[in-house]
């Protein structure tokens, strides 16, 4: 296992840079602890499901960089490179992040508006005459 393992994640605009060392458990997101970083507990759940899913809460400090976007989607880029940085950890991490779903990116992002309509699929009220 290698002592620094570093890995990007990316969700709708937002872009994280994380990396994992071996530790005791904490996260650090953008110099902040994540209780105070995101403020919504939902969040940090999202961040520490990876770690969850292998049982590693408590083995690996994470200590991420992110940037774009807004609350969902920056903690959704976390989680995505926190499972990134497991596989490279240790390889027989790699089957049970796949199969929960942790290392597929989500490549949903909010479609643009289009000219001469309201919003994106939202059209002006037709009229016939």
């Amino acid at each position: 296992m290698a002592d620094n393992m570093y890995a990007t994640g990316r969700r709708k605009t937002s872009v994280a840079r994380v990396w994992i060392k071996p530790g005791n458990g904490n996260i650090i997101v953008n110099k902040q602890p994540i209780n105070e970083y995101f403020r919504r507990q939902t969040l940090e759940l999202v961040v520490r499901q990876p770690l969850e899913q292998i049982g590693a809460l408590d083995k690996f400090d994470v200590m991420a960089s992110v940037c774009g976007g807004g609350w969902s989607g920056q903690a959704g880029a976390v989680k995505l490179g926190i499972a990134r940085c497991l596989v490279q950890a240790d390889e027989r991490n790699k089957k049970a992040l796949r199969e929960a779903g942790f290392l597929t990116r989500d490549a949903r992002k909010v479609e643009r508006k289009k000219p001469g309509q309201k919003k994106a699929r939202k059209r002006f009220q037709f009229s016939k005459r």
